[in-house]
């Protein structure tokens, strides 16, 4: 069910949300999180859609914040989508003129009752997420260093603003990374001298495995450069000889270990859904990543 709103309040969809749930036999809304979207009318689509796949697992109300023509007088339109992708409510806020500048005041009233906030940047995200008006309303706060024009750039500012509850999408690519570099490094192996991750230049992830990889490993970690499709290869410098995972197709990758003989293990790019989706299973702030952003500032 859709409803269009124009020149609207948060009154009026209040009330039209109501309705709809009456129609659809469920007056209890049952949503676990309110998910706030930060976007621009060109990314919106591809940010709700991966909100909406991600909602299947977490039933969530998803709160699309869209500004456009600052410059026209304040207007509030809104579309309402309840029960078309999944089993939360989709509210995508178009905010005209000055309205725009003030967010917050018309998502507050909107937010779920009772369950935690997430404000997610699919885009540009501001230089100190957490003191946006859109982030002091969150528990956490997702932003994604790679989807910048200039993501080099954003690194050291992530670490120097981080707060608890900060994430960002570029440690969550991280995670099947880590976890095999984990599962490879937890049997016996040869004294580790050196090690070096390729990925393509403007690859945030692979200088986030990089850091880690140095802080855990206590070693030189080098950050090199291939043609990607994303991270392509974690490798060590051993006495017997080089111990690697590469994945030059970004779906298998393969283990070489000197005088063993190699194997292969999934290791396929998740898309954007399967992302949000894990950081909205962990809502409690990851001192890891802090720990790794503060490793890598101290590389820059």
């Amino acid at each position: 069910m859709t409803i269009d709103l124009t020149d609207t309040t948060t009154g009026a969809i209040h009330e039209a949300l109501t309705q709809a749930r009456r129609r659809m036999g469920g007056p209890a809304s049952g949503m676990v999180l309110t998910l706030i979207i930060v976007t621009d009318e060109s990314a919106q689509y591809d940010a709700v859609r991966a909100a909406n796949q991600a909602g299947r697992e977490h039933p969530s109300r998803v709160l699309a914040v869209i500004t456009r023509r600052p410059k026209n007088e304040s207007r509030l339109d809104a579309e309402i989508r309840v029960g078309e992708n999944g089993p939360g409510e989709t509210i995508l806020l178009r905010m005209y003129g000055p309205l725009g500048q003030h967010a917050d005041s018309v998502v507050a009233p909107l937010l779920a009752s009772d369950v935690p906030v997430v404000t997610w940047w699919p885009d540009d995200a501001p230089p100190a997420p957490r003191s946006d008006p859109l982030g002091t309303v969150a528990q956490r706060r997702v932003t994604d260093a790679a989807s910048s024009d200039t993501p080099l750039e954003m690194r050291p500012p992530l670490a120097q603003a981080y707060q608890p509850g900060a994430t960002d999408l570029s440690w969550t690519r991280s995670t099947p990374w880590r976890s095999l570099l984990a599962a490879t490094l937890d049997q016996p192996y040869p004294e580790l001298l050196s090690g070096e991750v390729l990925a393509e230049p403007d690859n945030p992830t692979a200088d986030l495995i990089a850091a880690w990889l140095g802080r855990r490993l206590d070693i030189e970690v080098r950050r090199g450069e291939s043609g990607g499709p994303g991270v392509t290869e974690v490798a060590f410098d051993t006495p017997d000889g080089k111990v690697a995972i590469s994945r030059p197709d970004g779906r298998t990758a393969t283990l070489s270990w000197p005088g063993r003989p190699e194997r292969r293990v999934a290791l396929h790019r998740r898309e954007t859904a399967e992302l949000v989706a894990e950081e909205l299973r962990r809502l409690e702030p990851d001192e890891v990543y802090a720990e790794t952003l503060r490793a890598l500032a101290r590389r820059h």
